[in-house]
This record gives C-alpha cells, sequence and structure tokens, in this order.
C-alpha cells in the first residue's frame, strides 16, 4: 500500500479551491462528469472502444450511504497516471495526452485543467477513484482521500475498463444528496455533453418500483371487482408494458447548434428554442453562428418578443465549452446590448481560467464578440433586403433592440443603419431615407413625432393634413436615440414633437395681422398668472384650431431624460402659446373688454391646447370643468 502526500504544496492549494476557485459550489459535478466524458473520448481517440458497445458517464446518487458515483467506462488509469495526474495537482492529464497523441482529430478533449478533479472536495470529505486502464494486462487502481492532501493508493477490485469516482459528502453540502437538486444541476452544465451522461437515483428508482407495484395491485383489486360483478370468474391481468425505471439520460448528445443551418428545420429551431429556456413561446427569427474560420464559433441566437423599454426583459445566452455548459451571460463574449436575446454560443478556443467561469479579457475575445455582433447585423440586413414584409411586422418587437445597439456599438450602427425604420402613425414603415425623400420639401430637415399618438391626435393632425408623416417614437430609449442620430449618426434630421414646433404649419393669409400681439400678451400673462409665458400669433392652415401650446424640444428631452434616470431638477414650465390669428374665436377674444368671460375664454383656449399634449389633472382638470360649466350657462343665457 503506498501512502503519501499531493505535490505542490496541497495544504496552501486546498483552501484556494474550497473557498475561491469555483465560484459555485454545485459545479464539480460539471468538473467529474467532464472527466468522464474526456475519458471516453480518449479511448475512442486510441481505437480502444469494443464494437457495438454504449460508452457512457452515469451519475448515481446513494442517499443512504451519503454518495455520489460517476462512473464511465473510458479510457481508465494506470498505477503511474494516477500518481502523475491526481498526485500532482497542477498537472493536466488533458494536455499531456494531447501532447503524446499524434491522432487527427484531437477537438472532443473537454478538460485542460490540472485541477478539475480536486473540485470534488468543494462538497465531499472523502473521494475515492476506482479505476483500470485499457491497457490489456493492468491491474485496478484504488486510490483515497478525506482531505485532498494526504492520500492512500492501492491495488483496486475493478474488474472492468473504466473508472467511477466516488464522493462521500460533507454533512453542509447533503442538499447534494437530494435526487431533483442533482438532476437539476447535471440539466444545467451536462444537458448537452457529447457522450451519453445518464443519472440513477437509488432511492427514486425505489420508490418508483412501489409505487408501480402498488399501481398494478390496485389495478388487479379493481378488475378482480369488475369480473364479479359481470359474474364472471376471477381473471388475471394481461401483461401490461412495464413502466421504465432506472438510470435516465440527461443529455442532448448532437445539439442543434453544431449542425450546418441547412441541415435544420423551423420546427427544430423553435424546439430547441422552447428545451432551453422552457418556454411555450416561439421566438421570431434566429441566427445560425457555423464558423470555422477565423473562429471555431458554432451557436444560435434567438430574436424573442422584445418588451417595451426592456422592462422586465431577461435575455440569455448560454456560453459553452465543447457543449460543456459555462455560465450565462458573459459580458466579455456577449455585449450588453445583445443580453435582451436568448440563445447559445459554444466556442472551443475560448481562453478560459481554471474554473471555466470567467474569460480572459484579451484580443481574441474581443475580436469574437466583434464578430458576433457582425453576424447579428448581417441578419437584420438579409432579412430586411429579402423579406421587408416579414421584418416590418417584426419591427414592432426588436426595434428597441436595434436602436439600443445603435448607441452602443458604432460598427453595428454603420452595418444596420441602412435597414432602421421609421413606423409612422399611418403605419407605414420608412428608412431614414426613404422619410426625408418623403417628405424633404415639406419638413425642412426635420422628423416629425409623436410620444402617444392617440392623446397628441390633435397636434398630429396638422401635420398628416398637409402631407407630412409624423413618426411614432413611443419608447424611453427613443430619446436617446433620437439625439444619437441627430449627434452621431449623421441621420441629417432635426426630430421634433409635434407640439415642439409650428413650422410647416403656417398659413400666408393677412387674416388678424392688425391684432397687437403685446397688448393680448400681457392680458393672457395677467388672466392665467404666468409671468413667463410667451404668446405668439400666427396664422395656421387648420382655421379651427384657436391655438397650439409648444415646448422648447431640447428643453422637453432634457426633462424626460431626468425622469428616466430618476433625477428631481426643479425644471421651470416654459411654453409658447401660438394662438391662432386667423380664427373667429381668436380674433374676438383679442377684441373684447376685459372682464368674466374674455377670463374664461382666455383659460379656455390654453387648456384645450394644453389637453392636446397631455391630460389635465388635479386641481387642472377641476378646474377646468368648472369653468366649462359656466361657458355653458353663459352661452345658455
Amino acid at each position: 500500500m503506498q501512502k503519501g502526500n499531493i505535490s505542490i504544496d496541497a495544504q496552501n492549494i486546498m483552501p484556494v479551491i474550497k473557498r475561491w476557485l469555483y465560484s459555485d459550489k454545485d459545479i464539480f459535478l460539471r468538473e467529474i462528469v467532464s472527466n468522464g466524458v474526456d475519458a471516453i473520448t480518449k479511448l475512442r481517440m486510441v481505437g480502444g472502444a469494443v464494437e457495438g458497445e454504449e460508452l457512457s458517464v452515469t451519475v448515481t446518487l446513494d442517499k443512504k450511504k451519503g454518495e455520489i458515483r460517476v462512473s464511465d467506462n473510458g479510457i481508465g488509469m494506470t498505477r503511474e497516471e494516477v500518481d502523475q495526474y491526481i498526485n500532482q495537482v497542477a498537472f493536466s492529464s488533458a494536455e499531456e495526452f494531447l501532447k503524446n497523441y499524434t491522432g487527427e482529430d484531437a477537438s472532443g478533449i473537454i478538460g485542460h485543467f490540472g485541477l478539475g478533479f480536486y473540485s470534488a472536495f468543494m462538497a465531499a470529505d472523502r473521494v475515492t477513484i476506482d479505476t483500470l486502464s485499457y491497457r490489456e494486462g493492468d491491474v485496478p487502481v484504488r486510490w483515497v482521500s478525506e482531505d485532498g492532501i494526504s492520500y492512500e493508493m492501492g491495488e483496486g477490485s475493478r474488474t472492468q475498463r473504466g473508472t467511477t469516482i466516488t464522493m462521500h459528502l460533507m454533512e453542509e453540502e447533503k442538499e447534494f444528496l437530494e435526487g431533483g437538486t442533482v438532476r437539476e444541476v447535471l440539466e444545467k452544465y451536462c444537458g448537452y455533453m457529447a457522450v451519453p451522461v445518464y443519472f440513477e437515483d437509488i432511492e427514486g428508482i425505489k420508490q418508483q418500483e412501489k409505487d408501480a407495484a402498488k399501481r398494478k395491485k390496485e389495478e388487479e383489486k379493481k378488475k378482480k371487482k369488475e369480473d364479479k360483478d359481470a359474474g364472471a370468474e376471477d381473471s388475471f391481468l394481461e401483461d401490461a408494458e412495464e413502466e421504465a425505471i432506472g438510470p435516465v439520460l440527461i443529455n442532448e448528445v448532437h445539439p442543434l447548434w453544431l449542425k450546418a443551418p441547412k441541415d435544420c428545420t423551423d420546427e427544430e429551431y423553435k424546439e430547441t428554442y422552447r428545451k432551453l429556456f422552457r418556454t411555450w413561446e416561439d421566438p421570431l427569427f434566429w441566427v445560425h453562428l457555423n464558423v470555422d474560420y477565423p473562429f471555431n464559433l458554432k451557436g444560435i441566437l434567438y430574436f424573442p418578443r422584445i418588451k417595451r423599454d426592456f422592462t422586465g426583459q431577461d435575455g440569455q445566452i448560454k456560453l459553452f465549452n465543447r457543449q460543456v455548459f459555462v455560465a450565462d451571460n458573459i459580458k466579455e463574449v456577449i455585449p450588453e446590448f445583445l443580453m435582451v436575446l436568448k440563445g447559445v454560443i459554444d466556442c472551443p478556443d475560448l481562453p478560459l481560467n481554471v474554473s471555466r467561469s470567467f474569460l480572459q479579457n484579451d484580443g481574441y475575445v474581443r475580436r469574437l464578440s466583434a464578430h458576433i455582433v457582425k453576424k447579428v447585423a448581417d441578419k437584420l440586413n438579409s432579412l430586411f433586403t429579402n423579406d421587408r414584409e416579414s421584418y416590418q411586422k417584426y419591427w414592432d418587437d426588436i426595434h428597441p433592440f436595434i436602436k439600443f445597439g445603435s448607441i452602443s456599438d458604432r460598427k453595428f450602427y454603420d452595418a444596420v443603419k441602412g435597414s432602421l425604420l421609421l413606423k409612422t402613425t399611418k403605419g407605414d414603415y420608412l428608412t431614414l431615407d426613404e422619410y426625408k425623400s418623403r417628405n424633404g420639401g415639406k419638413a425642412e430637415k426635420k422628423a416629425y413625432y409623436t410620444t402617444d399618438a392617440a392623446r397628441q391626435a390633435a397636434s398630429v393632425a396638422p401635420f398628416e393634413d398637409k402631407g407630412i408623416d409624423v413618426v411614432v417614437m413611443d419608447t424611453l430609449i427613443d430619446s436617446n436615440f433620437m439625439s444619437f442620430l441627430e449627434y452621431s449618426g449623421g441621420a441629417d434630421l432635426n426630430f421634433m414633437r409635434v407640439d415642439a414646433d409650428i413650422k410647416g404649419l403656417q398659413d400666408e393669409t393677412d387674416e388678424g395681422k392688425d391684432l397687437e400681439q403685446d397688448k393680448l400678451q400681457e392680458r393672457i400673462r395677467k388672466v392665467l398668472n404666468m409671468p413667463d409665458l410667451t404668446v405668439q400669433l400666427e396664422a395656421l392652415t387648420d382655421k379651427d384650431t384657436p391655438g397650439m401650446l409648444t415646448e422648447d424640444e431640447q428643453m422637453r428631452r432634457y426633462k424626460d431624460m431626468s425622469r428616466i434616470y430618476g433625477e428631481q431638477f426643479a425644471m421651470p414650465e416654459r411654453y409658447t402659446l401660438v394662438l391662432n390669428r386667423a380664427n373667429k374665436s381668436v380674433q374676438a377674444i383679442a377684441q373684447m373688454e376685459e372682464g368674466e368671460k374674455q377670463e374664461l375664454l382666455i383659460a379656455q383656449v390654453f387648456d384645450l391646447a394644453r389637453l392636446s399634449s397631455r391630460p389635465l389633472e388635479g386641481d387642472e382638470l377641476k378646474a377646468f370643468m368648472k369653468r366649462s360649466n359656466r361657458l355653458i350657462d353663459l352661452l345658455a343665457q
């Protein structure tokens, strides 16, 4: 019996492994199962597999013994290999194997970290290895350690090629003795590994067998009663199909993202989406990443229905390394604006550290990230060019994402700017160039927009009557997006809300030209008690409209942005009341003697103008209702 201490100052390394090296404790199962997958991959590479034999990894939960066992029928280890790869902590058996192996296909090896096995000590207070090498005539080896520092190694009793790692769990890690917990961890990390992974819950199987026997007994009893009631002799149940009880297959060995796009159907894409993200909702469309050069990159990115303003939007992009789950939403690989998407990326060449949970921030990763962004942009442009009708149907769902991406990543914007659409109040979808072409002569490089087409309908109507397209900008991202287009995006358009500007709505008539603007402004300021209110007399094309209330565009955006970011600034209310001098009521009010009637009409015109932009609330609404009733009384008299 050989005894010894594990090399490389294990007394110092083991606390690091247990407390710091792996960020999530459940990761020990991923590491041990990955080692089993590697053992099978190595066996195939050296041609040691028996024809027709199923090569697999089985995870057995034995709650009664307090153990989890991970068994494989892979390449196994000799005594010398256990001494070299287990007893020397920082030595990677995967790297040594690949260095010595001269075969063509070495792409299936997962492990490149000698510390992976020692993750078992994060949850176990005793770990046992029983292994037998594939080499003819080799003897089995048994290795035991209770702390990952000292060990005992001798001849084992295993008779079949492969390795079993038995982990006796610590008292404080008993949660991993629950069948539901272990299965959930295996499905999370091992659900798409390249070798079949089975889960066997001994206590669960026993309970299944009891339940099946109980059901069979109840069915027999029920049948006998039915026969007796019918006056027939007792009969026996026909042999029913036996219920499948035993190890359960956890993983899908050949995931869709590793296939060529031409070999995948729409239904397969949707089925994979529903399975990955446990949802009944179908995605809008998807991007299949299948790149061999300059990156080894496979994956599928799905466009879900993106909620307005991203509220409650939980995107999820799962990162895999050789079909082994690494983590969700790693920002070094997936830019923030892509995080509203859902999908999977499998990149075997990622420079992972020992825990496989974080990426080194190097040039390769940045180039990979840029490549993913380019592929998403290419998909959007292709859809716009080849199937614009479908693209326009998707636009209401995906436009917040595209706008956010344009603001966040200049290269993305440059790639998709030809596919950016502006939705109008009439339901048209126009590119920036199309909008300028249709409205250039009427809007003077302005794009008029509404944040609420229904509420601002009165302000929208005059523009539509003149044939000017009004754009719908009704999500939180739109304020930032418009500023981006104006200052950075080179759109050659200034965005103005329909109640911010009356240019383009004026009439050339001379009606009301003799009205005194300064005198009227002084009177209106006094009646409304608004000393800073600007009153402007203009002839509008819609003669039925007495007035419009406008607010400086930049001032409004500043206030809107302050609200979005939760900053409470006391912003002054600065409006311009544009009175329509071509309107008969305005002319009458201007020439009317001072008194109750004029005051009521001035206040009513102001509130009607304000109502075209926003609803009246509280005291404003009470005053409006009271005044309206008084005006009805006066008219009735």
